[in-house]
């Protein structure tokens, strides 16, 4: 180049410096676009699939992963529900390289319990990801890795696992598919179960695993044998409160409750059921009438003529024909006779103690399944229902209510809530006083008679000292006003030792029709029965000496003026 063409070179326009970095700055700025959009796009791609392509991990945010929960155990350690990571099947349709209808014939002989067409809908599916079985075998697992087709994935994810299947379901509850808690304890103590900082500690609950089998398997036979519709059963620590055993049947396997929401066997008796319990509350009655002085000495006795009180007529079952003791009431179970002290005592006072025995509230205790209990409205209390209601007629309420009332009755008259939860060893739960010491001396004495001479005796255990009450109640029927005759509720309700009490037991069947269908013969053989297995593992000894004060009560009744057993 020659010299003046290297000056020609040299010379630059006004501008020409401005125009290149302007330049310059678009091509950056283009650029710097370019990289924030791609950078969002991946973004969004990892969002997609984490949110719509895959489930959940155990591995990584363990915080925010619902699946996680702390195990429930029984009072003693034993596992009710635990999580473990479980093998699934799932597929990316778009990865399948070989032939789906035949790949779908491989998945079926090797899941049989999915149906095929479930499976070949899977890996036809539009999406990126979806499952075909959830918690397969761990052999399922290898032989779905054998078959080498890149579009199928097996996955590890938490799953609930109910060792024990049935027992205590309806109490424990169970998982929906997203993991969280859909009944019972695991949906009442939801946070507690997932809480990060507490995942690693066992929720102990007050169950005994012994003890609800025992009281599961006798109702369940009971249930059979009578072609009943269903049955439930409560046992109960008297003094502390706590929940040894609860049953509702027909139960179901809480590893697969699906479909079962709405469902009779779904429905926990024991405390979301109510009923109309029948003489089980004369010994509520009588005990309110000894505690405010309308009963002032047990030889009083009370008329058993008919009463005739509205549009109602009022007899006993199995008239004696004469006026009866009020221990013979209760043996005896007159309705007239406790008609009558429930008139004496008053609409007020009646209507006092059934709220401080809880019976006017909500079902107790640490669940989400209470029933609401049925009774008079204020402007229908009148004298029909004060005398009704004393022997366990208009009022309907849940098996738990009254095995809790029967607590308070026998422990020395504290009323404490039922809880299912394991409390302390020495632990002295406060109480508020609802009966004196001495009525509940008292009603132990004569719950003890009317097992030994009254309807109760089928309830007797021997050794053991047993004391209860019977009770049978018609249904309502169904869709109409009124009462069924040909369908009753029976129970038995009671405790033992009574000479020193320390547990109740509440064994109720519902409809049974397998012939006589009284509770002294369908609800107190299997009161006995679980008495008999249930005491030598909470450590009550037979003894067949030992028997309740009832010094004030000889010579009251007629059939055994001197009990001795």
């Amino acid at each position: 180049m020659s010299p003046a063409a290297a000056r020609k070179a040299d010379i630059r326009l006004p501008g020409h410096r401005q125009q290149a970095l302007g330049i310059a700055r678009q091509r950056l700025a283009i650029g710097i676009l370019i990289f924030v959009a791609l950078l969002g796009l991946l973004s969004f791609r990892l969002i997609e699939l984490a949110l719509f392509d895959g489930p959940p991990r155990a591995n990584g945010a363990m915080a925010a992963n619902p699946y996680i929960r702390a195990e429930i155990v029984d009072r003693h350690g034993v596992v009710l529900a635990s999580t473990f990571d479980a093998f699934a099947l799932a597929a990316r349709p778009r990865d399948i390289v070989g032939n789906k209808e035949a790949l779908a014939d491989k998945l079926a002989a090797i899941v049989p319990e999915r149906d095929r067409a479930v499976i070949l809908a899977a890996l036809n599916h539009d999406g990126r990801f979806r499952f075909i079985a959830r918690r397969i075998l761990p052999e399922q697992a290898q032989a779905i890795r054998d078959l080498g087709e890149p579009g199928l994935t097996i996955e590890r994810e938490p799953e609930r696992l109910y060792p024990n299947q049935s027992l205590a379901a309806h109490l424990i509850g169970y998982t929906g598919i997203d993991g969280r808690g859909e009944g019972g304890i695991e949906r009442h103590f939801e946070e507690r179960l997932t809480d990060p900082d507490q995942r690693d500690k066992p929720l102990q609950l007050s169950i005994d695993a012994r003890v609800q089998q025992a009281l599961e398997s006798e109702l369940d036979a009971q249930m059979l044998e009578q072609d009943a519709s269903g049955a439930a059963g409560v046992v109960m620590d008297i003094h502390s409160g706590e929940v040894l055993a609860l049953a509702s049947l027909p139960s179901w396997n809480a590893n697969r409750p699906g479909g079962l929401t709405g469902m009779p066997s779904h429905m926990n008796r024991a405390t979301l059921g109510v009923y109309e319990l029948g003489s089980t509350f004369k010994a509520f009655t009588i005990a309110m009438a000894i505690d405010q002085g309308v009963i002032t000495d047990l030889a009083q006795t009370f008329p058993t003529t008919p009463i005739r009180v509205g549009n109602h007529t009022i007899h006993d079952s199995h008239p004696k024909g004469r006026p009866l003791t009020v221990p013979e009431v209760l043996i005896y179970s007159s309705n007239v006779g406790t008609a009558r002290m429930a008139e004496a005592l008053g609409r007020d006072r009646q209507e006092a103690y059934l709220k401080q025995l809880g019976f006017l509230d909500r079902t107790p205790g640490e669940i989400s399944e209470k029933g609401r209990t049925l009774f008079p409205p204020a402007n229908n209390w009148g004298l029909a229902s004060v005398m009704t209601v004393g022997f366990g007629h208009g009022i309907a309420v849940s098996p738990l209510h009254l095995a809790n009332a029967y607590a308070t009755l026998l422990n020395g008259g504290l009323y404490r809530a039922p809880t299912f939860i394991k409390q302390a060893e020495g632990h002295n739960r406060p109480g508020r006083r609802v009966f004196t010491a001495e009525t509940s001396r008292l009603m132990a004495g004569m719950l003890r008679l009317a097992v030994i001479d009254g309807t109760g005796r089928r309830a007797d255990a021997p050794g053991y000292r047993v004391g209860g009450k019977t009770g049978t109640a018609e249904k309502v029927r169904e869709g109409a006003r009124g009462y069924d005759k040909s369908r009753n509720i029976t129970t038995f309700a009671g405790g033992f030792p009574m000479d020193n009490p320390r547990y109740v037991v509440i064994t109720m069947i519902d409809d049974p029709r397998g012939g006589n269908r009284q509770a002294g013969f369908v609800a107190a053989p299997p009161f006995r029965n679980v008495v008999m297995r249930i005491a030598p593992v909470l450590g009550v000894e037979p003894d067949m000496t030992a028997e309740p004060d009832t010094s004030r009560m000889a010579g009251l009744w007629v059939e055994r003026p001197h009990p001795a057993r």
